[in-house]
């Protein structure tokens, strides 16, 4: 087998089949008209490491999106056009492909978001983040099958690198830092001493960056099969400065993240983001949240977590009753809880925190208000409480059956119960 069709060759055996048609398509569609079409980015990466491939990026030398008009995403998938970016989209089962025109790109200033213009695949590769990232494959023409790598991509996947196409590469895009770091720990590959220097110089140009690009950025962290070995090394190189000091020792961070994936997996976005904020107090991390323009949802998990840890008193003293356990948490995100459960010191707080989540929470009375009304008690005020006096009774185990409840009920309605307690009152009054 030719280095040639090689490439094509394992991209047939480990691209999916459906992703495998729309390619031949698009190929034949180019073809066609005489431009050229390439497979290119991680992809290419991935192929060449045997990865799985299922984030699929195509580059045609043209217009892209008339090409994905034209072909169609057919009958398992599904296209989605992004006219202002020039940029196409199909989404089939368990993967996505995404077809883009090739483009140059220039930055007016750190930080800001490229200009963009019609350019050939070597421009298109240059604006690209590592070398490993900077290659394509050919799928049309003369240069079908043939890999396409001006900076040296191959090499360096072969030495385990990860290379900066140039040296002003994280001052254009200083997110370019943390996907350094994330693709560092994914590939378990090493950041190449050139690279290592100009990370480590360019930190600061991370203030260049809006708060919801650094999120994204955090977002694909914790999406990765083990998040906090990324978390901790940004730590170690003192990428997190900016957001935090306190974040740069984050020697705790991995066995909190094993921990929250033993209640809960995957682990939601807004957990990972408490678990990364947890050992702030509530201003620090309002203020990270607000630096990062976090949606409400993750601000209300991070401030929850931070809340229960505020009361982590409470659950760890000896004979706290389940049902205090449960009026202590009940009003708290259940994605809180978790990040608490993995996060806490105490062994007695872990264990009530458990308990909540594996159980309390879901304890329910087999009376309702209706059966309470039928058996005596009036409408009202005084039919909450006794509600509730019968719930915690079920979280602490002192009914455990319907009868038992029907039966506690009766005595508090008869010389026990708020109805009759409260008539006694107003009677000595």
């Amino acid at each position: 087998m030719t280095a040639t069709t090689r490439l094509l060759d394992l991209a047939r055996k480990r691209l999916p089949p459906d992703a495998l048609e729309l390619i031949d398509r698009a190929a034949a569609a180019a073809a066609s008209t005489g431009t050229s079409l390439y497979l290119v980015g991680g992809v290419v990466r991935d192929l060449l490491l045997g990865r799985p491939c299922l984030d699929i990026d195509l580059v045609l030398e043209g217009d892209a999106v008339s090409l994905a008009q034209d072909i169609g995403a057919g009958d398992s998938t599904r296209l989605l056009v992004h006219q202002a970016f020039g940029t196409a989209t199909m989404r089939g089962e368990g993967f996505s492909l995404d077809l883009a025109s090739a483009r140059s790109e220039t930055y007016a200033r750190p930080g800001a978001l490229p200009a963009v213009k019609p350019g050939a695949i070597e421009e298109d590769l240059f604006r690209r983040d590592f070398t490993m990232n900077a290659m394509a494959i050919g799928l049309t023409g003369k240069g079908r099958g043939k890999i396409v790598d001006p900076w040296g991509g191959q090499s360096d996947i072969e030495n385990r690198l990860i290379r900066v196409l140039h040296d002003r590469s994280f001052v254009d895009d200083a997110t370019r830092i943390l996907r350094a770091v994330r693709y560092e720990q994914r590939l378990g590959f090493g950041l190449e001493a050139s690279t290592a220097s100009l990370l480590q110089r360019d930190i600061p140009m991370l203030n260049t960056i809006t708060g919801d690009r650094i999120r994204h950025e955090l977002d694909r962290i914790f999406r990765e099969e083990l998040p906090e070995r990324a978390l901790r090394r940004a730590g170690e190189v003192r990428v997190w400065s900016g957001l935090h000091p306190s974040l740069d020792r984050m020697d705790w961070i991995a066995d909190a993240f094993r921990r929250a994936r033993e209640a809960i997996t995957p682990l939601p976005l807004p957990l990972c983001y408490a678990l990364f904020l947890s050992h702030l107090d509530k201003e620090q991390a309002s203020a990270v949240l607000t630096r990062l323009s976090a949606p409400s949802e993750i601000t209300r998990v991070v401030l929850d977590t931070l809340a229960i840890s505020a009361s982590m008193g409470p659950l760890s003293t000896a004979g706290v009753k389940p049902s205090q356990i449960y009026l202590m948490l009940r009003g708290f995100s259940p994605q809180a809880v978790v990040a608490s459960l993995a996060t806490a010191g105490d062994w007695a707080a872990v264990r009530n925190l458990h308990l909540y989540l594996s159980k309390l929470r879901y304890v329910r009375p087999s009376l309702r208000g209706d059966d309470l009304v039928r058996m005596g008690a009036k409408p009202g005020p005084g039919l909450g409480e006794l509600l509730s006096k019968l719930h915690r009774a079920k979280l602490d185990g002192e009914v455990r059956t319907k009868a038992g409840e029907a039966k506690l009920v009766r005595l508090m309605l008869s010389g026990r119960g708020i109805k009759r307690r409260r008539k006694a009152k107003r009677t000595t009054t």
